[in-house]
C-alpha cells in the first residue's frame, strides 16, 4: 500500500533549527454514532520525545491511542508520519508498536521466544534472533539466563520488562504505551517509571504514553497533553502543566490544590465569595475583565502565619488532621465548611494540636488565577 503524501505548509517565520514533527494530527475527530470521542485535535509529536497524554476515565485517551496504532481510523482529519498520511494504514504496516496494559505475552512460550516473536515474523535467522534477544534482555536489565525461562514464572515487573524488550524487537520509530504500569504495586511502579525514562533516553525512540496518573506523567515526560471530553485542553512541559494550568480543571487534575472562589465587590475589590473577606489578587491581563475568578493555591505554597502581615492573604481555621508523607507533613485545616491543605517539609513541621485555632495564608504571587 502506498502512503499518500500530505503537503504540510511550513510557516515563513518557522525556525529552521527546530525539528519537524515525526507524527502530526490535524483536525482529527473520532465519532461513534452520535458520540464524539475525540474532538478535532491538532497535535505535533517530535522525534525522540516522551509525550504523555493524561485525562480522567472517558476523556478519549484510549481512542486516541488506538488511532495512532492503526486500530481505529479517524472520522475526520489526518494523521501523518513524516509527512505521509497513515489514516487507513493497518497496524502491522505502521511504524509503531503498542505495549498493552495486559502486556499480551504468550503464556506458553519462554522469555526468549516472546522477545524473538517479531524477529521470527520477519524471518530473521535463529542465531541472529537469539543474539538480538540477549541484547534486549540486557537493555531491559534482565539476566541473560532468563532467555529460556517460562514467561509465566516471571514476576510482574519482569513480565513488564519482557514486554518492553519485545516491543523494541519490532524496532519501531514510535512506541505507544497503554497504561502499562497500572497493575503494578507502588514500589515497583516507581522503579519502572525511572527505568522507562532511562530506556527512552538510551534508545532515542519516540514514546507516546497514555495514563490517568498525572504523577507518572510528571516523572517521565518531556511534554504532557491533558484530555477532557475528547478535547486537548492543554499541552506543555510538566512545569507548564503544574505551575501554569490553562483552567481550573487542569489545576485540580494535576494534584491536590486549595481553591478560593473570588468576586469583585461593588467597590471593585476582590473578595472571597463565601466569606466576603478582602483578597489581594494578581490578575493576569487576559482575565482583567472577569467578575469572578478561582484562586488555586498548591499545598506547598500555603503556610501557617504566626504574626500580622505574615502573608498577603490570611484565613482563620482549626487544625483537623495531620498526615505523614515521609519527608513531608500534610495538614488539614478547616475554615468554615472548607478544608485547606498545607504541606511542609518534615524539618519545618508545625507544632499544633488537633482542633487548635490557627491562621493560614498565602502570597498573591503564589496563587494560580484561572476562570471559575
Amino acid at each position: 500500500m502506498k502512503l499518500a503524501v500530505v503537503e504540510t505548509e511550513i510557516p515563513p517565520d518557522a525556525d529552521p533549527k527546530l525539528p519537524l514533527p515525526v507524527l502530526q494530527l490535524v483536525g482529527v475527530r473520532k465519532t461513534f454514532a452520535d458520540f464524539a470521542a475525540i474532538e478535532r485535535i491538532d497535535l505535533d509529536i517530535f522525534e525522540g520525545e516522551f509525550l504523555t497524554i493524561v485525562g480522567p476515565s472517558g476523556s478519549g485517551k484510549t481512542t486516541l491511542l488506538r488511532m495512532l496504532a492503526g486500530m481505529e481510523a479517524p472520522s475526520e482529519g489526518n494523521i501523518t508520519f513524516r509527512g505521509e498520511r497513515i489514516n487507513n494504514l493497518p497496524a502491522n504496516r505502521r511504524p509503531t508498536c503498542l505495549v498493552f496494559q495486559s502486556l499480551a505475552l504468550f503464556p506458553h512460550k519462554s522469555v526468549g521466544e516472546n522477545i524473538e516473536f517479531p524477529l521470527k515474523v520477519k524471518k530473521i535467522p535463529p542465531a541472529e534472533r537469539k543474539q538480538r534477544a540477549l541484547e534486549l534482555l540486557r537493555m531491559v536489565r534482565l539476566p541473560e539466563s532468563y532467555y529460556g525461562k517460562n514467561v509465566m514464572k516471571c514476576s510482574g515487573g519482569e513480565k513488564q520488562r519482557v514486554a518492553l524488550a519485545r516491543a523494541f524487537a519490532y524496532d519501531p520509530a514510535i512506541l505507544l504505551f497503554d497504561e502499562p504500569l497500572s497493575a503494578l504495586d507502588y514500589k515497583l511502579k516507581k522503579a519502572m517509571e525511572k527505568e522507562l525514562k532511562d530506556l527512552h533516553r538510551e534508545s532515542g525512540k519516540t514514546f507516546i504514553y497514555i495514563t490517568h496518573s498525572l504523577e507518572e506523567a510528571m516523572v517521565m515526560s518531556d511534554r504532557i497533553g491533558v484530555l477532557r471530553a475528547g478535547k486537548l485542553v492543554q499541552l506543555g512541559t510538566p512545569e507548564d502543566i503544574y505551575a501554569r494550568p490553562a483552567d481550573r480543571f487542569v489545576s485540580e487534575f494535576v494534584g491536590e490544590v486549595n481553591v478560593v472562589s473570588a468576586r469583585r465587590n461593588d467597590g471593585g475589590e476582590w473578595v472571597a465569595d463565601d466569606t466576603g473577606k478582602r483578597l489581594r489578587v494578581i490578575v493576569p491581563a487576559a482575565l482583567a475583565g472577569s467578575p469572578e475568578l478561582a484562586l488555586v493555591i498548591r499545598p506547598e505554597f500555603m503556610r501557617f502565619v504566626d504574626k500580622p502581615g505574615g502573608a498577603d492573604n490570611t484565613l482563620e481555621g482549626t487544625i483537623y488532621n495531620e498526615y505523614s508523607l515521609g519527608s513531608r507533613i500534610q495538614y488539614q485545616v478547616r475554615v468554615g465548611e472548607k478544608t485547606f491543605l498545607i504541606e511542609m517539609s518534615r524539618g519545618h513541621a508545625w507544632k499544633a494540636a488537633p482542633a487548635a485555632t490557627v491562621t493560614i495564608g498565602w502570597d498573591a504571587g503564589d496563587a494560580i488565577v484561572v476562570t471559575p
